[in-house]
This record gives C-alpha cells, structure tokens and sequence, in this order.
C-alpha cells in the first residue's frame, strides 16, 4: 500500500473581530458606545468659561505718504482699545466685559462675557508715532500711520498674458 499526498488546501487567515471592511465601522461604533458608556458612570465636571485671546483679522495698505490699518475687533468700545506705537511696529490690544442679569419670579440669570484681541504688526515702514490717527467705527478699527519719509504710490500697470 502506498501512501497518498493529500494536497494541502490554501487556508485564508480570518481575523476574530470583524468578517469584511463594511463591519469595521460597526466595530468602531460599538467600541465608541462601550467607552461612552464607561465614562458616563463619571460624576460630570463643568469647566469654566476661559476667555480667548484673537489675534482679529487686519489689512495694512501702502497709500504713499502714510500706512493705513484696518483691524476688525467686534464687540469692543473705543475706551477698551490700547494702541502703542514706536518708529517700525504697532501694538494693538482690546479688551471688554460684559455682565447682564435678568431676575424674574423665582428665577436669576448672570451672564458674563469677555472679549480680548491683541497684535504686535512690524511696519513695512518707519512712521511718526506722535501724529497716529485712530477711529473705530461698526466693530472696525482704522489706524492711519504717517511715514517718516513718504514715497509715491507705484501705478499699475495691466499685463496680458498669452
């Protein structure tokens, strides 16, 4: 009797946890569910409010004999802007609070808010500090910078492109 080779039929590894791809976002989902389900047993931990500092968009605009600065600072007034200025940069700072309270029957409500904005821009150009202009209108700062030695604005001029 001779013995036969069986051949060995080719074997696909198979992972326990999930079948084909479509199951691996349920494995996630479930896995999600178990870990919120663990930490809700947590007692809840409310975290202050932490005012946040933004550095508020701005434009700085070449108009020859001086520089112009347009920064947007919402929800400011003009007694909570600080502006520094020295020969080459400009230091810009805001900051408001707000507080409001409603009391009705059986019922108080306060509410703070605190809004804070700063920026240190290096100026392209040396300025004169002491003749600065500043005037804040519809939550929009607009700084004129006199240049120490103003130069003329370059024309434009339109290239065609082939």
């Amino acid at each position: 009797m001779g013995s036969k080779k069986v051949p060995k039929k080719a074997v696909k590894p198979q992972t326990s946890w999930f079948s084909n791809w479509g199951d691996v976002d349920k494995v996630f989902d479930n896995f999600k569910h178990d870990l919120e389900k663990s930490f809700s047993s947590f007692p809840s931990i409310s975290v202050p409010h932490i005012p946040t500092i933004s550095e508020g968009t701005c434009d700085i605009v070449d108009e020859g004999n001086h520089l112009k600065i347009k920064m947007n600072v919402p929800g400011v007034q003009k007694k909570d802007i600080k502006l520094n200025v020295t020969d080459n940069a400009i230091e810009i700072s805001a900051e408001h609070e707000e507080e409001s309270e409603e009391k009705k029957k059986n019922y108080l409500k306060k509410e703070r808010s605190n809004i804070s904005y700063y920026r240190t821009l290096p100026l392209p150009e040396n300025v004169v500090s002491d003749k600065t202009k500043a005037k804040l209108s519809d939550g929009v700062l607009e700084i004129t910078l006199p240049k120490s030695k103003p130069s003329k604005i370059q024309k434009k001029k339109s290239i065609s492109i082939q």
